[in-house]
C-alpha cells in the first residue's frame, strides 16, 4: 500500500515511524520550516527530520490546496494519513488517494474538534482523554470515525505530557486501524452532531490566569497550558510562569498567599479550595519546584499573590 503521510509536530512522528516499518511511505508533506528563537533561524518540523532521516521526499506547500494538487496525483497514493497537519484539505485532495484520508485525532470525538484538543480536554476538566482514528472529509475534524482508545485522566498529568503519550497511543491506533481496513473489518461510525464540541486554537493571552476560579479549575488551567503558552501571573518587575500545581486544602481571598516556605511549599486560595503552584518559573530564571525556590526567595503569607 503506497502511503502519503502529512504531519509536522511531535505528536505525529511516532505515527510516521511506525507506518515506515510496513508499509511504503512514498511522501510527506508537511509545514514550512518557520523561524524559531531569539535568532530566528529556520527550524525544520519534526516530521520533516524523520522523513530526512528515512529518506522519503519531504513537500512543504504554504497552502496544499493550491500548491500540490499535481504533486499528489503523481505520486498516486493509496492511502494518506495525516496526524496534526495543521492544513485543511480540500476535497479535490481528498478525492485523490483511492481509500480516502485516515486521520489521528487527540480527542474522543466528536469532542474537542480543532488544533488543541488535549489542552482543552484537559482545561474543560474531561474525566477521559483519548485519541480516534478517522476518515477526513472536507470540514474540520467531521468525518467518521474508526477506532478511538479511551484512558481515564490523570489531573497530574499537563498538556505535554499527555500529548507524549497519545502520540504513542494514536501511533499504536492507527497500525490497528489500517490493518482492520485491509481486511475488511474496520468499523465506520458517523459522528453524533448533537455531542460535538469545537475549540478555538490557543492563544498567548490564554495564559494570564486568575484564582478567582475553583482549585480544580485552576490546577487544570496550568497544566492545560504547559507547555504552551503557560500559565503566568504578575509577580515583581516581570512574570511568574506556572507550570504544575496541586489541589490542596486552604481558604482566604481569592490570590492569597496561604502558605510560602521551603517546607509547606507556596499555597494559593482559590475562589474555593486552593492550589500548591509545584512547578513555577520567574522571568530570566529557570523553572524550579515551588520549595527548591522558596530556599532563595522570600513570598509574605498573606500577600495578593499575581498582583501588579
Amino acid at each position: 500500500m503506497r502511503i502519503v503521510f502529512m504531519g509536522t509536530p511531535a505528536f505525529a512522528v511516532p505515527a510516521l515511524e511506525r507506518l515506515t516499518e510496513i508499509y511504503e511511505v512514498v511522501a510527506v508533506f508537511t509545514q514550512p520550516d518557520r523561524p524559531s528563537g531569539r535568532g530566528k533561524k529556520l527550524k525544520m518540523s519534526p516530521v520533516k527530520l524523520l522523513a530526512q532521516e528515512k529518506g522519503i521526499p519531504v513537500y512543504q506547500p504554504e497552502k496544499i490546496r493550491r500548491e500540490s494538487v499535481e504533486t499528489l496525483r503523481e505520486l498516486q497514493p493509496d492511502l494518506c494519513v495525516t496526524a496534526a497537519f495543521g492544513q485543511i484539505l480540500s476535497q479535490e485532495i481528498l478525492d485523490i488517494p483511492r481509500m480516502g484520508t485516515v486521520n489521528v485525532h487527540a480527542s474522543l470525538l466528536p469532542r474537542h474538534r480543532g488544533a488543541a484538543p488535549i489542552a482543552w480536554a484537559i482545561w474543560q476538566g474531561d474525566s477521559r482523554i483519548g485519541v480516534t482514528t478517522m476518515m477526513t472529509e472536507k470540514g474540520i475534524d467531521n468525518g467518521d470515525m474508526l477506532l478511538s482508545r479511551a484512558f481515564d485522566r490523570d489531573p497530574a498529568l499537563t498538556c505535554g505530557e499527555w500529548t507524549e503519550r497519545l502520540s504513542v497511543e494514536g501511533a499504536d491506533l492507527l497500525m490497528e486501524t489500517l490493518a482492520r481496513m485491509e481486511n475488511g473489518t474496520c468499523p465506520r461510525t458517523a459522528q453524533d452532531e448533537a455531542e460535538m464540541t469545537y475549540d478555538p486554537m490557543l492563544k498567548k493571552e490564554m495564559g494570564d490566569l486568575s484564582f478567582d476560579e475553583t482549585a480544580h479549575s485552576v490546577r487544570d488551567w496550568i497544566h492545560a497550558l504547559n507547555p504552551w503558552p503557560c500559565c503566568s501571573v504578575p509577580y515583581a518587575d516581570g512574570r511568574m510562569k506556572l507550570l504544575r500545581a496541586e489541589v490542596t486544602e486552604g481558604s482566604g481571598l481569592p490570590g492569597t498567599v496561604l502558605k510560602a516556605s521551603a517546607q509547606d511549599g507556596l499555597v494559593i486560595a482559590c475562589r474555593e479550595g486552593a492550589v500548591r503552584l509545584v512547578e513555577i518559573q520567574q522571568s530570566g530564571g529557570k523553572a524550579m519546584r515551588d520549595v527548591d525556590y522558596l530556599r532563595g526567595h522570600r513570598i509574605e503569607v498573606g500577600q495578593r499573590f499575581g498582583q501588579e
